[in-house]
């Protein structure tokens, strides 16, 4: 069993590595990714900004320490990993993918620390940090990013550490209903029935008059496929009947309540579904089993799909929305929090992510504004 170190930086925002595909830095598997993408281990030095002969070095440094070979290289011909490059390099990007909302946390927590560090509290003690507890997306740690900016950097008055910490959609709103958080994020379909699965779920977690909903985003969730889609599926029913490997998400959270409803939709049950009970913990990780071949389709985000370059089938828009109790709106932080949302500048950045839209972004409503199932 190898040593397992892990090690952190702390960077002015804009700084650091760029390096898309991992959330903890290792040199090696950022070197083994960048001549998988270049075919050159000139090609990889370029991309990482270091010198041919360094990347070499390396290389010839690891496979001594490991003792078995990760580069196929041959004058005149592309390089490639071999065979045992390439299990290494997809067996650590699956394991980050799995571990994302975690890592996430962890980065969260420490960059709440630090901002208690450098930016201490107001004259009044007043610390400018929300707790959220959501559902795994993208969008929020994007929101996270964009938030942390000097003052008057994106149309808000002032900067706010939003202190992530992903789990279940169900289990987020159970948080705050419990004190443990300020906020919670949750995603639904908007034209659900009354009757749903979601609904059923969230409605006994919801109460008008103690809870008000805030808008943010709407996103297409789909199948997650191998690029090309080769075995042509289109809906959970060409699943069951091909018999691909399907890769599921953990009971609890929205996309599993989703998974349901389609399936329940059109007939199908759990033993119809090859690998319905291999489950993975975010829709990076789902996307990761795919790009990697363990498994042939997922249900997840299309963001996450396009971020590995994997084929999508959409099946549906659902809103993703936050949620806290109507005694904090008048807290600083949540105004703060709500300024950011309506800003332009947000707003814009929002729907250049993939497969996402600004929805209600911002907007405090009553449960039957933003949830048309509720009665």
């Amino acid at each position: 069993m190898r040593k397992i170190e892990l090690s952190y930086s702390l960077t002015s925002p804009g700084q650091g590595p760029t390096q898309q595909g991992a959330l903890l830095r290792n040199p090696m598997m950022d070197v083994l990714q960048a001549v998988r993408s270049s075919g050159s281990i000139s090609g990889a030095a370029r991309e990482l900004g270091l010198s041919y002969r360094h990347v070499w070095g390396q290389l010839k440094d690891w496979e001594a320490s490991l003792g078995q070979a990760l580069i196929l290289w041959e004058r005149g011909q592309a390089a490639r990993l071999t065979p045992f490059g390439e299990r290494l390099l997809l067996a650590e990007r699956l394991a980050q993918a799995r571990l994302g909302p975690q890592i996430e946390s962890l980065r969260a927590e420490l960059a709440r620390a630090f901002a208690l560090a450098f930016e201490p509290s107001d004259n009044d003690g007043t610390q400018h940090v929300l707790t959220l507890y959501a559902s795994h997306d993208h969008a929020l740690t994007e929101l996270q990013a964009h938030m942390a900016q000097p003052p008057g950097a994106h149309g808000a008055s002032q900067r706010l550490h939003l202190d992530i910490r992903f789990c279940g959609s169900v289990d987020a709103i159970r948080a705050l209903n419990e004190g443990r958080c300020e906020l919670a994020g949750f995603h639904t379909q908007p034209f659900a029935a009354s009757g749903s699965l979601s609904a059923r779920a969230y409605r006994p977690l919801l109460k008008p008059g103690t809870h008000k909903i805030i808008g943010f985003a709407r996103r297409s969730q789909g199948l997650m496929v191998a690029p090309g889609n080769p075995l042509r599926l289109r809906d959970m029913n060409d699943v069951a009947r091909q018999k691909a490997r399907f890769v599921n998400r953990a009971i609890g959270t929205g996309t599993r309540l989703l998974l349901e409803e389609l399936m329940a939709q059109e007939g199908l049950s759990s033993r119809d579904i090859e690998g319905f009970a291999r489950v993975e913990s975010s829709h990076a990780a789902v996307a990761q089993a795919v790009s990697g071949g363990q498994a042939d389709v997922g249900l997840g985000t299309e963001y996450a799909a396009r971020s590995l370059g994997l084929g999508f089938v959409p099946l549906t828009e659902e809103r993703y929305l936050l949620v806290c109790l109507k005694s904090s709106l008048e807290q600083p932080t949540m105004k703060t929090l709500l300024q950011h949302l309506r800003s332009r500048d947000w707003q814009d950045r929002l729907n250049r992510l993939s497969g996402y839209a600004a929805d209600h972004c911002g907007e405090v409503a009553a449960m039957k504004r933003l949830l048309p199932w509720w009665d």
